[in-house]
């Protein structure tokens, strides 16, 4: 299919909030692994979103080149193609901007989808993520309203982010303290100033003990109930009713996260949750067995000439693109019976 349409973004953000069940988002940075989760999210039979942080648009521009939107716009024109020949809905997604790279990332996007829809063609993406977690929340907000108004002209949806991820992603690294969790007053504080959908939908990324990467277990203290407070907080103060869900909740940080507490999560109202650390092992772990088990042919031991075919780029990306797309196999399954499990 082609990818989703911002009508059926819409409608994928809904259907998932109404069934219960999350979205995989996967995190790309060439079309080798795009490919790979296509390739994943079609085994499953689940619709998905891929997406690209800053660093993984920039790597895709080539390291000559090193320009995020360059990047962006390639990899993306090239799932726009290569989608077509998938049977599921496939969104397209930027992910974690901060403030100091907004003007060379996040507006030109927005600014490119405006072009493309004024001429009568959809947006080049369907949703971009503004990261003001390292910022006053106020400042945060006012930068939201600002990039939210310019995203729903140019028919997008807006990702924000209140409290702090932990880990590192792309170079940024963040404590493991008590940011890692939101606030209830932070939860009502977005609501009033971005509204609950009437000026536009919005996914929201509040944390509740995140940390990106993969940790030993007891190193990390997710807390799942803290989006139901908020989620609470919110409905009382609308007058919305007991077990509203106002916001499209976000997991971040999700590898290695026990399907208990990814299940919890997402009857809070998670949508949306990003995978990246495990699907990076899993797309590496095969082209590291495929070195060690062809040694003498990858490399040109004592002057031998070594083996082509176990050289050529394909015989060991092929077995990345298959690694990857069964781990995203994995995640889609336990995304998904999420909601089945809750009777959706």
């Amino acid at each position: 299919m082609p990818i989703a349409t911002p009508e059926v973004y819409a409608d994928m953000i809904s259907r998932a909030k109404e069934g219960g069940f999350a979205y995989p988002a996967i995190n790309c940075t060439s079309s080798e692994t795009i490919n790979a989760a296509l390739r994943g999210f079609a085994d499953a039979g689940s619709d998905g979103i891929i997406q690209f942080s800053t660093g993984g648009a920039e790597f895709g521009s080539g390291s000559k080149v090193k320009d995020m939107v360059t990047g962006a716009v390639a990899l993306a024109e090239f799932a726009h193609v290569v989608a077509e020949k998938y049977p599921v809905n496939v969104a397209l997604h930027t992910d974690h901007c901060p403030k100091d790279k907004l003007d060379g990332y996040v507006r030109p996007l927005i600014a490119l989808s405006q072009d493309r829809v004024d001429a009568g063609q959809e947006p080049l993406f369907q949703s971009h993520m503004w990261d003001g977690s390292a910022i006053e929340l106020g400042e945060n907000l006012d930068i939201a309203e600002e990039l939210m108004e310019k995203s729903a002209a140019a028919k997008l949806v807006l990702e924000l982010e209140i409290g702090i991820v932990g880990g590192e992603e792309d170079g940024v690294v963040a404590e493991i303290n008590e940011k890692l969790y939101t606030a209830d007053g932070d939860f009502l504080r977005t609501a009033q100033k971005l509204g609950l959908g009437e000026r536009g939908v919005y996914l929201l990324a509040a944390t509740f003990g995140n940390v990106h990467g993969v940790y030993k277990p007891g190193n990390v203290r997710l807390r799942p109930e803290i989006l139901k407070q908020g989620q609470d907080v919110v409905a009382q103060e609308f007058g919305l009713g007991d077990g509203a869900k106002p916001f499209n909740l976000v997991f971040h940080g999700g590898s290695g996260s026990a399907e208990s507490e990814i299940r919890e999560a997402i009857s809070y109202g998670v949508v949306k949750m990003n995978v990246d650390t495990d699907t990076q092992y899993a797309f590496t772990r095969p082209v590291a067995a495929h070195m060690f088990s062809n040694y003498d042919g990858v490399l040109k031991v004592d002057g031998e000439v070594g083996d082509k075919k176990a050289y050529d780029p394909r015989s060991y990306l092929k077995a990345a693109e298959a690694g990857m797309a069964a781990r995203i196999v994995e995640a889609c399954e336990h995304l998904l019976s999420a909601g089945q499990s809750q009777g959706a």
